[in-house]
């Protein structure tokens, strides 16, 4: 089963352990550093700290980017990306018995965050209801990215959502989208 949501939405809206997936960098951090600086990934097992781990993460690779290989990043895409990184993290923390994988890469002009866990369940967005307590994240990361693509796979299911490098400062539109 696969479902996609694509395009802008109309609304606006420690200590945890982390698996070394690729090699190891050079300060110890247990972040992926490939040879390719465009995309890294880690396996989160759980455990206190470990979503703030992933967003720190998410953080440092799209700063890095930016300070070290000049990409146009925005500091709009850094906090809107943690943003989507601590919903998605958490929810497959929370509902799938084994461990996650994350995943950040560059496609053309977005960056790319990919979840990927043991359970093939899909999440579903809610009816609105102001009284409701939770249960909005689905509805948070549909509202700030661009695209999203939820893939039942072997073994589990497969978020990724994409989001604008660059943002245009008291807008909601993505600098690609302006003519």
């Amino acid at each position: 089963m696969r479902t996609r949501y694509g395009g802008h939405s109309r609304a606006k809206k420690g200590r945890g352990r982390v698996v070394l997936v690729g090699s190891q960098a050079e300060d110890g951090d247990c972040t992926e550093r490939d040879a390719d600086p465009t995309r890294v990934g880690i396996a989160l097992a759980g455990g206190d700290g470990c979503i703030a781990q992933a967003r720190r993460h998410a953080a440092d690779f799209l700063t890095r980017l930016r300070d070290e290989h000049g990409l146009g990043v925005s500091e709009h895409t850094v906090g809107t990306t943690q943003l989507v990184v601590s919903e998605l993290v958490t929810n497959a923390l929370k509902y799938a018995p084994g461990p996650v994988r994350m995943e950040l890469r560059i496609t053309g002009a977005q960056v790319e965050i990919a979840v990927s866990d043991t359970n093939p369940s899909t999440p579903a967005a809610h009816a609105a209801d102001p009284g409701r307590v939770g249960w909005h994240g689905l509805e948070i990361v549909r509202a700030v990215t661009q695209d999203l693509d939820i893939q039942r796979r072997t073994g589990g299911k497969r978020i990724a959502a994409r989001i604008a490098l660059t943002h245009l400062p008291g807008t909601d539109t993505a600098e690609r989208d302006v003519p």
